[in-house]
């Protein structure tokens, strides 16, 4: 693991990414700017939904299956586009685990007896953990080399989501500090075929499926 961390830390993800920062830059908004997911899907899922004759679910399990369809298509023709890395030119990329992850959180998680935003008490702190956190802790490790600071840095900024989410939304407290740390030790593996994109849901993810009959 530490030989694996150390790679982690001295590989220039900048020069590796296709179109060097710009490419990252843009990486790292598009990144960032998936927390407007959750955000629609609870508070306009529907009404999207029904646009295609849909329910939300149906609609999320259609959009993830023709990504990963073009994933595939990608896969085997060995294509990278701006922002992506090349080693995704022969594995699964971090974008096609997000868009797999964010979707279990909509088809795992029950229906919560709220409407609007509120029936995200869940599901949106898990992607807003995934959305903030790791780009921050990314970062960290980049530019200062330094695993602990990024550890730190990460739980205070996931907790800061989670407790926010237990005012903003009514989360559970003992929920909110219990899964905190778990969004940040999805970003810590370096799994080969496995981006933290999906460990970083699935960790809090699976944790919430257990707790839940207790909640």
């Amino acid at each position: 693991m530490s030989d694996q961390v150390e790679n982690n830390l001295t590989i220039d993800h900048v020069s590796h990414s296709i179109g060097g920062f710009k490419g990252h830059a843009f990486r790292r908004l598009t990144h960032i700017s998936m927390f407007l997911i959750p955000v629609l899907y609870y508070k306009n899922g529907i009404e999207i939904s029904s646009f295609f004759n849909l329910e939300p679910q149906q609609f999320v399990s259609l959009v993830c299956i023709v990504i990963l369809g073009f994933e595939a298509l990608r896969l085997n023709l060995g294509l990278v586009i701006i922002g992506q890395r090349e080693y995704e030119s022969t594995q699964i990329s971090a974008l096609a685990w997000g868009a797999f992850s964010v979707s279990l959180v909509f088809l795992v998680l029950p229906e919560q007896d709220y409407n609007g935003l509120k029936s995200g008490l869940y599901g949106i702190p898990i992607i807003f953990g995934l959305t903030f956190v790791d780009p921050i802790m990314g970062e960290i490790k980049r530019k200062k080399k330094d695993i602990k600071m990024a550890i730190y840095v990460g739980l205070v900024c996931s907790y800061s989501i989670w407790i926010g989410c237990t005012i903003w939304l009514g989360t559970p407290l003992f929920v909110s500090i219990l899964l905190a740390p778990l969004t940040v030790l999805g970003e810590i593996p370096q799994i080969k075929y496995i981006d933290d994109n999906a460990t970083m849901i699935l960790f809090p993810l699976s944790a919430l499926m257990i707790l839940l009959p207790l909640v």
